[in-house]
């Protein structure tokens, strides 16, 4: 990509093409209208975008002031479309990966129920194993007494005799009822144990496509914020120019680098708001990732807009828009940009397993890359209502070797409350 944010039109000249310099202003933006339309899936950084010193010249022949403005006009409206699209894209893939992993979320929350179930029924089924084997050998004691006591001789009369082999049958039935107990609760042990086994191998191949649609996700999120990078790189400056070109005034820069200098004190301001929230990290290295009360709690729950029973995958906390939100623990982003129903998202790996998301994030508010280090406490997004959200809030997940788990016992260990 050409930059010429805040490059001196000198300099901006020095990075012209040889072509530019040797043919009149008027070619120079017919050669570029043309480019434009004949280089449509050229990478949009490949553009040539006028410099101050061709808006300039441009204001003294209305010829060239005329074309200057349509060639303005297009690149801006190809920027625009460009990033439309690509965050259409980057939605579309994000729902995917959304969709995707909540389903594997579901499942590991099904199959460690079904795992316990299997456990308790083989333990159910162990103890009446060990029952039956106790009984079988008390019965085989007292049947071997009797035995004996019969063939031998007996003191007692008939009555005890009939007592005795009515005892016989009372253990014995007994002792059947136990052994069919015994075999139903085997049977029971071995079917949840089956049906936790298929889940395990079905939560395996689920968990693989989850990740699949991750990198795509991710893939196409980074493409479609380098868009977002560009249009706003160079959109402030078009328009500046166009406002020169259309009301004929002088061709300065002033304007545009104000607007820099903004940007800049913005930065730091985020950074003295981050210097503030790193002095509140616990003991063991995290911090609170946001201000406000907990608005929907991590677990099952009624989903606010598709109205259906699903796994709230993180928790919830009513800040307001433009809060800054904060990085949990030190580590590395692996994902910055948009994320489907996420809306604006980020990911940090922690290590040790351990990760963090922050989502729905508001518009420009993302104030990190991914693969840039980040510290606790660092000031890493604005809270927005982007993605499926019903207002301004921060969405904040903890993953422990990828599946989430509930973030408020997790900080709550760690000397952090949350919400």
């Amino acid at each position: 990509m050409t930059d010429t944010t805040t490059a001196h039109p000198s300099s901006a000249r020095a990075r012209r093409r040889p072509l530019i310099r040797g043919i009149a202003l008027t070619g120079v933006m017919t050669l570029l209208a043309a480019s434009i339309l004949l280089t449509t899936p050229t990478p949009a950084w490949a553009k040539d975008y006028p410099s101050w010193d061709d808006v300039a010249a441009a204001r003294s022949d209305e010829a060239s002031t005329t074309l200057a403005i349509a060639d303005i006009q297009n690149l801006l409206a190809t920027l625009r479309s460009e990033v439309v699209a690509a965050q259409a894209d980057a939605d579309a893939k994000g729902d995917l990966w959304i969709e995707a992993d909540l389903v594997y979320q579901e499942a590991v929350v099904k199959t460690e129920k079904l795992q316990a179930q299997a456990g308790a029924a083989t333990d159910v089924a162990e103890a009446s194993r060990v029952r039956i084997g106790q009984m079988a050998a008390q019965m085989s004691r007292g049947i071997s007494a009797d035995s004996s006591t019969l063939m031998f001789g007996s003191t007692g009369n008939v009555d005890d005799l009939l007592y005795g082999l009515s005892l016989s049958s009372k253990l014995a039935e007994q002792s059947n009822n136990m052994l069919e107990k015994a075999t139903a609760d085997r049977n029971t042990a071995q079917a949840l144990t089956d049906q936790a086994e298929v889940a395990a191998t079905v939560l395996a191949e689920l968990k693989a496509t989850a990740e699949a649609a991750f990198v795509e996700a991710q893939e196409v999120s980074a493409l479609a914020e380098a868009k977002v990078v560009e249009q706003a790189d160079n959109e402030a400056r078009l328009n500046q120019q166009l406002t020169v070109l259309t009301e004929r005034r002088t061709a300065v820069e002033t304007d545009y680098q104000a607007g820099v200098a903004e940007r800049q004190a913005a930065a730091a301001r985020a950074a003295a708001a981050a210097a503030l929230a790193a002095s509140e990290v616990s003991s063991s290295g995290w911090a609170r990732p946001v201000s406000g009360n907990i608005s929907s709690p991590f677990g099952w729950r009624i989903h606010p807009i598709a109205k259906v029973q699903r796994l709230h995958t993180g928790t919830d906390i009513s800040s307001g828009c433009g809060q800054p939100q904060y990085s949990a623990s030190s580590g590395t982003v692996t994902y910055a940009g948009r994320n489907g129903g996420y809306g604006n998202f980020v990911l940090v790996d922690n290590g040790g397993g351990i990760s963090t998301a922050y989502a729905h994030i508001v518009d420009g508010g993302i104030l990190v890359s991914k693969g840039q280090q980040v510290a606790v406490g660092q000031n890493i997004a604005r809270t927005g209502t982007t993605g499926a959200s019903t207002g301004c809030h921060s969405h904040f997940e903890v993953r422990q070797n990828g599946v989430t788990i509930d973030p408020v016992p997790f900080l709550r260990d760690r000397g952090v409350g949350l919400g």
